[in-house]
C-alpha cells in the first residue's frame, strides 16, 4: 500500500495546493517521479503528466518518453512532452549541460502550466535530495538560506514527497511492484550531486544511520533562524536603505551600528545581487576610499563621503552631436532646445536655461557625460576648475554626476554643466551680437 494519508497530510500541512486544484506532475520515468504520479492518482487529485526528452541519451530517452506516455494513458490523464537540443542550448549560453536542462525544463513546465490551466507544478524531490543540496551548498559556500534545503513550496513549484527518504521510496516502489526506468546517468560520479550521493552520504550514514531524520530536524531549525533574520532585516531596512529618487542612500553611520554587521548588511544587499565578497570589500573601505564602486550584475554601490549610494546599472549615454540648424536634441532622458536670437538676451533665475554668445560657438557641439580631465572657468569666478572638484564642492553624489549632461564646444571646451554652472568664456556681454538660448528639460520616461 502507498502512504496516501501521509501524502495528503503533507500537502495540507504545507498548503501546497487546494482541493480541486489541477497539478502538472513532472515525470522523468525514474522511480521517484513514477511514485509521485501513483500517489497523485490514488489520492484522487486532478493531474496531468509532463515529460522532457533532453536528447542526451538517445535510445534511453525515447524509451523513457514512451514509458511516461503509457503511464499517462494508463491513468487516463493528459500527457505533455517535448524534445530539447540541450547540448546546443548549453553551448550557446555558456552553461553546463545540467544547468541547461534545468532552465529548459522549468521554463517549459511553466509554459504548459499556464497554457493548460494547471494550478501548480509538482516535482518528486525527497529528503535525500534536500540533504544533497545542503551538502553541496556547504561545499561551495552558503548563507543561512542555503541551509534550509529544498522547500516544500517555491512559488508554483511544489514538492509533496519531501516527507519520504530514499530508502522509503525504494521500498514503496518494490513492495507495490511499480514499474519505472533507471536513468543510467544517475550512477555516474562526474556530476557534483552524484559524487555527494554515492561517495559522501554513504560515509556519513556510517556515522549516523538516521542521517535524513537528523537533517530534517536541522532544516526546521535553519528555517526558523532564517525567519528570525528576515524579521530583523524588515525592522532595520527603513533605517538603512533610504529611498532617494530612483536610488537608495545607505548612511555609513547606520552601517556602523549594525550588529552583526556583515550578516545584516549582506542580508540587505544580497537581494540586489551583491556577493559576500563584495560586502567584505565594502566594509574594509568604509571611511577610507570615497569614490570606490562596488558592482553586482544589475546594480552598483558607490561609496560617497558619508553614505553608500545604491543605483541600478545604467549604460553610459552615447554623446549627442548638435548641428548649427538643430532646434532640439534628445539625450539620455533629457530634451535640449536651442533658440536662436539676434538680441543679446540673458536668461536669469532658471538653472535649466543658459544664454550663450553665438559667435563663441564652434560646431558641431556635443552633449555628453563628464570625463576625467574636464575643466571649465566657472561663471563669476577667476581661474579654471576641474569638473571633478566642482562636483565635490557642490556635494553632488558620485552616482548623480554621471547623469548630468555636459554641453561641450567644438574645440572640446566645456560650455555648461547643465543645471549647475556655465563657463565664463561663453557669457553674453555688451559686445555680443547674437545669442543662443539653451534650455534643458527632464523627460518623464
Amino acid at each position: 500500500m502507498l502512504p496516501i494519508q501521509q501524502f495528503k497530510n503533507f500537502i495540507e500541512k504545507h498548503r501546497l495546493f487546494e482541493p480541486g486544484h489541477s497539478v502538472l506532475a513532472a515525470v522523468s520515468s525514474g522511480r521517484d517521479s513514477v511514485l509521485l504520479a501513483h500517489l497523485l492518482q490514488q489520492s484522487g487529485i486532478n493531474f496531468g503528466i509532463a515529460h522532457c526528452n533532453f536528447q542526451l541519451r538517445p535510445a534511453e530517452a525515447l524509451a523513457e518518453q514512451a514509458f511516461a506516455n503509457n503511464l499517462a494513458n494508463s491513468f487516463g490523464v493528459a500527457f505533455h512532452t517535448t524534445n530539447f537540443d540541450t547540448q546546443s542550448y548549453a553551448k550557446q549560453n555558456g552553461i553546463s549541460t545540467q544547468m541547461a536542462a534545468r532552465q529548459l525544463r522549468y521554463t517549459w513546465f511553466e509554459h504548459i502550466r499556464n497554457n493548460f490551466g494547471y494550478n501548480c507544478i509538482a516535482v518528486a524531490h525527497h529528503q535525500n535530495d534536500s540533504v544533497e543540496t545542503i551538502l553541496l551548498n556547504l561545499t561551495r559556500g552558503t548563507g543561512i538560506a542555503g541551509m534550509h534545503g529544498i522547500l516544500p513550496k517555491n512559488g508554483l513549484i511544489v514538492r509533496p514527497m519531501l516527507f519520504l527518504n530514499r530508502n522509503e521510496i525504494d521500498n514503496l516502489v518494490a513492495n507495490n511492484n511499480l514499474a519505472y526506468m533507471e536513468d543510467s546517468s544517475n550512477a555516474s560520479v562526474k556530476y557534483a550531486r552524484n559524487k555527494i550521493r554515492h561517495q559522501v552520504i554513504p560515509h556519513l550514514k556510517e556515522l549516523n544511520p538516521k542521517l535524513e531524520e537528523t537533517f530534517d530536524s536541522n532544516i526546521k531549525r535553519f528555517r526558523e533562524l532564517e525567519l528570525l533574520l528576515q524579521n530583523k532585516l524588515n525592522e532595520i531596512m527603513p533605517k538603512v536603505l533610504i529611498p532617494h529618487g530612483d536610488d537608495f542612500y545607505i548612511p555609513i553611520a547606520a552601517i556602523e551600528q549594525l550588529e552583526p554587521q556583515r550578516l545584516l548588511l549582506f542580508g540587505l544587499l544580497n537581494p540586489f545581487g551583491f556577493s559576500e565578497q563584495v560586502i567584505e570589500d565594502m566594509l574594509s573601505a568604509l571611511n577610507k576610499h570615497a569614490g570606490r564602486v562596488f558592482e553586482a550584475p544589475a546594480y552598483i554601490l558607490v561609496l560617497d563621503r558619508d553614505k553608500l549610494v545604491l543605483s541600478k546599472r545604467t549604460t553610459t549615454p552615447h554623446p549627442v552631436v548638435i548641428k548649427p540648424d538643430d532646434n532640439e536634441v534628445s539625450y539620455a532622458g533629457f530634451k535640449l532646445t536651442l533658440l536662436h536670437d539676434d538680441s543679446p538676451l540673458i536668461v536669469r533665475d532658471n538653472p535649466m536655461a543658459l544664454s550663450v554668445d553665438a559667435d563663441a560657438l564652434i560646431y558641431p557641439l556635443t552633449l555628453r557625460t563628464w570625463q576625467q580631465g574636464d575643466y571649465f572657468y566657472p561663471m563669476g569666478m577667476k581661474g579654471k576648475k576641474k569638473l571633478s572638484d566642482f562636483f565635490v564642492n557642490e556635494k553632488i553624489a558620485l552616482n548623480e554626476k554621471n547623469q548630468i549632461p555636459i554641453l561641450v564646444n567644438g574645440n572640446n571646451e566645456v560650455i555648461w554643466i547643465c543645471g549647475y554652472r556655465s563657463d565664463e568664456r561663453y557669457k553674453v556681454t555688451a559686445h555680443t551680437k547674437k545669442v543662443i538660448i539653451f534650455e534643458l528639460y527632464k523627460l518623464n520616461l
